[in-house]
């Protein structure tokens, strides 16, 4: 099947490597408390009363990780995952469209976003379902009560087994949240711990979407404070900046209160939606998404992408791209899980598609022509930054302008690169004619 062009196949790394070196400018004085952009000369000193070792890395580390898959029932899905701006990658996941034994038509799907290390993230990826299934409260038979009860218990089953492992075996002090769904051939089990999120798109809207667990919700904070501690700087103690995860046991040494009542509990929350014929997709992912993007705009770019593009791995990693364009500087984590009845992709769209990127490559050409009847040297963020300025119908929604970097980048190449290349052919024959 014929798709829109895919921004991946664009390899211009000398441009990429201009786009980031502005986005570290930004983000060195975001961290820096910088209020002015620096003058000549300033870039190299930015860091010299800097004692404190960073989260965050000087150049981010682009490269992706994805992989797709699909199931009897008609599921298909993508997950792609990216270390971004990030000291070290602490997201971790797990996708099995089809579990095994009486339970091969349900599905699971889960993303793990660690904070503090890896170990719990990692341990909860590859056990937590072992746990939840061990509970015997999700079965064939499937009494919805029964399936969200063995949820929770399978939670806090993991966490108590995790805290013994890490008084003996001195595990980091990590902890991760967890959000996940579990999908039966009737309904679909929204499971989440903490700040990583998920959300259905039904009919072209969102109809659910997981809520945050955050330290200052009048529900989270009424238990930190019972348990003895405080909401500082919307975190807890100060510190931690969600108030449910697994792990995060420094946090849950009050021996005589139970798991749930503990400043930070393992307690998922967890909600049963019937499944219905306009189901089009889910989407899971940690909260580097959700820092950069609302769930209506993401539900709708998602929605515009499955139009033009039939590769959920694609659409996966543009979801990262503009995350990170837009200012995301975590780890960057997606599983999109596609139901029958997705968007497939159409030639009306296509058209559409290639109507918009001819446009923007004929603004683009404008955009250097008048640069160069000014004697500037066209410069790709000038013209990046005055696209974003005007006005263009037909972007694709909730990704704007935003979204077709790449097919800039693109267009700038064509039109600057392709001059300068034919260059040294130009010289040879000025010298051939002298002589």
């Amino acid at each position: 099947m014929r798709t829109a062009r895919r921004a991946s196949n664009v390899e211009v790394p000398s441009f990429l490597r201009q786009l980031v070196k502005e986005t570290e400018k930004m983000v060195t004085f975001f961290f820096k408390g910088g209020s002015r952009e620096a003058g000549p000369g300033e870039e190299d000193n930015l860091d010299e009363d800097d004692s404190m070792p960073s989260p965050y890395l000087e150049h981010p580390i682009l490269e992706k990780h994805v992989s797709e898959g699909g199931s009897q029932p008609g599921l298909n899905y993508a997950v792609a995952s990216m270390q971004g701006w990030r000291a070290q990658m602490e997201d971790a996941h797990t996708c099995m469209p089809q579990l095994r034994g009486e339970l091969t038509e349900w599905g699971y799907f889960a993303v793990f976003d660690g904070h503090a290390g890896t170990t719990v993230a990692q341990y909860c990826s590859r056990n937590l379902l072992d746990h939840i299934l061990a509970t015997g409260g999700v079965k064939a038979s499937e009494d919805p009560e029964q399936v969200k009860d063995g949820i929770r218990e399978g939670f806090l089953d993991i966490d108590r087994h995790m805290h013994k492992l890490a008084r003996q075996d001195n595990w980091d002090r990590s902890g991760s949240t967890a959000a996940a769904v579990m999908i039966s051939p009737r309904y679909i089990y929204f499971i989440n711990c903490g700040d990583s999120r998920t959300l259905l798109c039904h009919n072209g809207e969102v109809v659910f979407y997981t809520e945050d667990h955050k330290p200052f919700n009048p529900r989270e904070k009424e238990r930190i404070q019972n348990a003895g501690g405080s909401v500082t700087l919307q975190r807890v103690n100060g510190s931690l900046a969600v108030s449910r995860a697994l792990g995060d046991f420094d946090f849950k040494e009050v021996d005589w209160r139970p798991q749930t009542e503990q400043l930070v509990s393992p307690e998922p929350e967890v909600y049963e939606l019937e499944r219905t014929p306009e189901d089009e997709f889910l989407i899971l992912a940690c909260d580097g998404v959700w820092d950069a993007i609302g769930n209506e705009e993401l539900c709708a770019f998602v929605r515009s992408r499955l139009q033009v593009c039939d590769d959920l791995r694609e659409i996966c990693t543009q979801v990262i791209d503009l995350c990170l364009y837009k200012g995301s500087l975590d780890n960057i984590s997606i599983i999109i899980v596609c139901f029958p009845g997705a968007p497939r992709v159409s030639q009306e769209a296509l058209q559409q598609e290639a109507e918009l990127e001819q446009q923007i490559d004929v603004k683009v050409e404008e955009i250097i022509q008048m640069m160069r009847t000014r004697d500037e040297d066209p410069d790709l963020l000038y013209v990046i930054k005055f696209l974003a300025a005007e006005e263009m119908p037909g972007l694709p929604p909730g990704g704007g302008i935003t979204s077709k970097r790449d097919c800039i980048i693109s267009a700038y190449q064509k039109h600057v690169m392709a001059p300068r290349s034919q260059e040294p052919m130009d010289i040879e024959g000025s010298e051939e004619d002298s002589n």
